[in-house]
């Protein structure tokens, strides 16, 4: 990116319901795509390379994800984000901008990202909130599976939690923080009661691996799995997924935050 010297971290939010994801591609909608057109657009050339912190799924939401705008002039912060944001559609919104040095790398640079995937059970939610809450069914045993989320913390072999891609090798991954909470307090529009969150912070996660241990708490909660059967495939050398992958719109990626010293640089 050194021929466009100008760059650029934005904080950006979207609700995923129609997007096939983050990343582009042909034929389909997704965020990225979306969000270059409207750039296009509000700069009045193409002369630009954006980066995303974060390929989330189909139908995946963010509450502050991050991206970076590498341009060849500078630009005026704020007319930018007031034009972007008055052509991007509603579901899309820029937060925030921020000038970074050539050295911050959006990706390589990222210390923490957490996710919260959004659940009830029971009496099934309103339509209306389907686009960020899945519905796990009418009963699960959350105190079980509030006991098996802790387990996730730590360094652990995710291979039995993951879609594996063709170049995956590496399926170590570190987990911060892991645990089942009351979630009404998090998102304003949801339900007063009855709502609930599996939180899960780290710096960097495998494919579908939030959705594919959500979908693991979901079969022990229904006595369909063990809690002996979950810790042993934290162990396990069988790469075959221990379960499904969650429905995808209960995920939303909540935060990312940067190693400091870097963003300083700018």
């Amino acid at each position: 990116m050194k021929t466009r010297p100008y760059t650029y971290l934005f904080r950006i939010q979207y609700l995923g319901l129609r997007y096939h994801g983050w990343q582009v591609q042909k034929g389909v909608k997704t965020v990225q795509g979306t969000l270059e057109r409207s750039i296009r657009y509000v700069l009045g050339h193409e002369d630009f390379n954006l980066l995303g912190a974060s390929r989330t799924d189909s139908g995946v939401s963010c509450l502050e994800g991050a991206f970076e705008l590498f341009l060849r002039q500078a630009l005026d912060i704020q007319h930018f984000l007031a034009d972007t944001n008055e052509n991007l559609p509603s579901d899309i919104r820029l937060l925030s901008c921020q000038p970074v040095s050539a050295a911050f790398n959006v990706i390589q640079d990222v210390q923490c990202k957490q996710y919260g995937y959004y659940f009830a059970f029971g009496e099934k939610p309103h339509p209306f909130l389907a686009g960020n809450l899945a519905y796990g069914g009418d009963e699960l045993d959350l105190e079980s599976m509030q006991q098996a989320a802790s387990l996730f913390a730590g360094k652990h072999d995710f291979r039995r939690f993951c879609s594996q891609g063709r170049n995956t090798s590496d399926f170590i991954r570190e987990i911060n923080f892991a645990a089942i909470c009351p979630a009404a307090a998090e998102l304003p529009f949801l339900p007063a009661e009855g709502a609930w969150v599996f939180r899960v912070r780290g710096k960097g996660f495998l494919m579908h691996q939030v959705r594919r241990m959500v979908a693991s708490l979901f079969l022990l909660g229904k006595d369909l799995l063990s809690l002996d059967e979950l810790k042993n495939a934290l162990l396990s050398e069988d790469k075959s997924p221990l379960s499904h992958k969650a429905p995808a719109n209960g995920l939303v990626l909540e935060s990312i935050s940067f190693h400091m010293e870097k963003l300083n640089q700018g």
